[in-house]
């Protein structure tokens, strides 16, 4: 049995969040569960009395989460992990520019994000071994047709715990940034495009929780997939532009057939 720990965990009502729920209420954490909806998350804290600290909230509602930290220090005094998993997705469809699009994904991806963690630090700084941790994406590793939006939120999550990490390395907080690829979810469950390599939110989790445990600064996968990604992003621009380009074309004439 590891540490127990005191756990803050956002967007824990359903695919990824709620896989690491479940995986970390099994081994014993304590865990608070912040989400908008919340019967996915009383229904896990039905089955761990005493162990679920159940926190509904609008992460992008700043005063809301900061009532959310007040509520977890009086309870438990701090936090030993910070997991920020709550994100939104949607994607742009040009001609028409839509900076609300924009907006509204921002808002969820890096303001709720940095709402949190806000509210998160005061926490850690009386946590065991802390750390600050935020679900990003691989789509940061390669620009992608109709990611405008969600491509630059997490792009802008990346360097923000990437600077954090450098400022709060003296304070002893440790930060973990996440890189998933593709994930079954109910967020990625609309998506109209071909997701290789998916892997389902309880493989997702359980990857998570093994870096987490190794502390690893970044956690990406899977490994073919980000292998994959990384290597188109380090061809000559006018190569990788076209070879997105020529993948993308050929999923349009196989949805025409």
């Amino acid at each position: 049995m590891n540490l127990q720990r005191r756990i803050w965990l956002t967007g824990a009502s359903s695919g990824i969040g709620l896989a690491l729920a479940e995986l970390l209420a099994a081994e014993g954490h304590r865990l608070a569960l912040t989400a908008r909806r919340r019967d996915p998350l009383l229904a896990l804290a039905s089955r761990y009395p005493g162990q679920v600290l159940v926190i509904t909230a609008d992460l992008t509602d700043r005063h809301a989460v900061q009532e959310a930290g007040e509520r977890i220090e009086a309870i438990w005094g701090g936090l030993d992990w910070a997991i920020l998993n709550a994100g939104a997705c949607e994607y742009m469809e040009l001609p028409a520019f839509s900076a609300s699009l924009v907006e509204r994904v921002m808002q969820v991806n890096v303001l709720a994000t940095a709402n949190c963690i806000e509210a998160a630090l005061p926490l850690l700084r009386h946590g065991e071994q802390p750390r600050l941790v935020a679900v990003g994406s691989s789509v940061t590793y390669l620009p992608l047709p109709r990611a405008e939006a969600y491509g630059a939120s997490k792009a802008a999550l990346r360097y923000l715990m990437q600077s954090l990490e450098l400022d709060l390395a003296d304070e002893g907080i440790a930060t973990t940034l996440v890189s998933p690829g593709f994930v079954e979810t109910p967020m990625t469950a609309s998506n109209d495009f071909p997701m290789p390599m998916q892997l389902t939110s309880k493989k997702a989790a359980q990857r998570i929780l093994i870096g987490l445990e190794r502390g690893q600064r970044e956690i990406r996968f899977p490994g073919r997939f980000i292998f994959v990604l990384r290597l188109l992003a380090a061809l000559p621009d006018w190569l990788r532009v076209a070879l997105t380009r020529r993948r993308r074309e050929a999923a349009r004439q196989q949805e025409t057939h």
